[in-house]
């Protein structure tokens, strides 16, 4: 009998190797969009309907941000749907980032996050994150109800990585916390589970919790895929931004400004013409050497924004290049646009 996540694709990457592996995330977002670790089972000796229920989850007492103990199975999944990823909040590259994604998906979801759908964020260093400093994360990246940032002993949350087919030998036993970056989300009741990319488009995250696991949407069928307008191929620079920068950053209003989905970061538009190019060209490329050098600059958007570090993605120059070559090009476009409408 399987557990949750095994025997299945799952593409990894360490957490300093970001700027590396951009067609590896792809490929993820991609089969992490379409395959199922499991499917609904057939009711199990103990007359469960799922094989995944508390004889095989560990009951793990954990204490979430408020410094409440909840238990795993009990409280946390049993007959939930639920997205479930490891962090931990001294992580400067792929933690704020999914963390980020997470933010925008549960948006998009609304007060049904918290009802029928359940976020949980376990930190895999309990000695440093504490509820209170848990606590002050969530609050910086302004989480909303229904998502809950938990902490607990090592070797318990070790195992829950484990158990969840979310830890990975060489990888998640390194001694600088590497880790693997993918999510799992699952209807437990159903025994339904997938892994996903903490760079999937949110839009199809929160459209497999609400439909794939939950089904509270009724699918369209007025329309025929026949009719769909032709999609243009994206440059590498909007590739980039897409799967790396838009989880904090919009492109203007029709790109998310101004609606709380994308405000952990400035909108880009316009930022081309605002910035020199030398510095915006480093400060893509290593936004932790310039706050620690206090760049006046990188130091006031650190501040105007909640303290949220920008992340280092490990992009080489012509990665950043080629960014900052879209971001003036929609700039262009979107302008142009702007004045023949008005």
């Amino acid at each position: 009998m399987n557990r949750p996540g095994a025997d299945q694709p799952m593409h990894t990457q360490r957490s300093r190797a970001l700027g590396m592996h951009l067609v590896l995330l792809l490929v993820t977002c991609l089969l992490a969009s379409r395959l199922l670790v499991a499917q609904e089972a057939a009711p199990a000796a103990n007359g469960s309907v799922t094989p995944w229920g508390g004889d095989y989850f560990p009951n793990t007492l954990l204490t979430n941000q408020d410094g409440r103990q909840v238990h795993f199975f009990d409280d946390l999944i049993k007959g939930k749907v639920v997205v479930i990823n490891f962090i931990f909040t001294s992580c400067s590259d792929s933690c704020p980032l999914e963390t980020a994604r997470l933010r925008q998906v549960q948006s998009l979801l609304g007060d049904r996050v918290g009802k029928d759908i359940f976020f949980y964020s376990i930190s895999i260093d309990p000695l440093s994150d504490t509820p209170a400093v848990l606590k002050a994360y969530a609050q910086r990246f302004k989480v909303g109800p229904g998502w809950q940032f938990l902490t607990g002993e090592f070797d318990d949350v070790t195992e829950l990585r484990h158990k969840l087919g979310l830890f990975i030998e060489g990888v998640d036993n390194g001694s600088n916390k590497d880790h693997n970056l993918s999510l799992i989300v699952g209807n437990q009741e159903t025994g339904r589970w997938m892994k996903a990319s903490p760079f999937e488009n949110p839009w199809i995250l929160a459209d497999q919790l609400a439909n794939t696991l939950q089904n509270w949407k009724q699918p369209s069928i007025e329309q025929s895929y026949a009719d769909a307008p032709q999609i243009r191929p994206p440059s590498t620079g909007e590739e980039l931004f897409r799967t790396r920068c838009a989880s904090c950053h919009s492109l203007g209003p029709q790109d998310g400004q101004g609606i709380g989905m994308r405000s952990i970061g400035p909108d880009l538009i316009g930022v081309t013409r605002q910035r020199d190019p030398a510095w915006l060209s480093r400060w893509i490329r290593e936004p932790d050497r310039m706050l620690a050098e206090q760049d006046p600059i990188a130091t006031a958007l650190f501040e105007r924004f909640e303290k949220i570090p920008m992340p280092n993605l490990r992009l080489d120059e012509n990665s950043v290049q080629a960014i900052i070559d879209f971001l003036g090009e929609e700039t262009e476009r979107q302008q142009t646009l702007a004045a023949q409408t008005q």
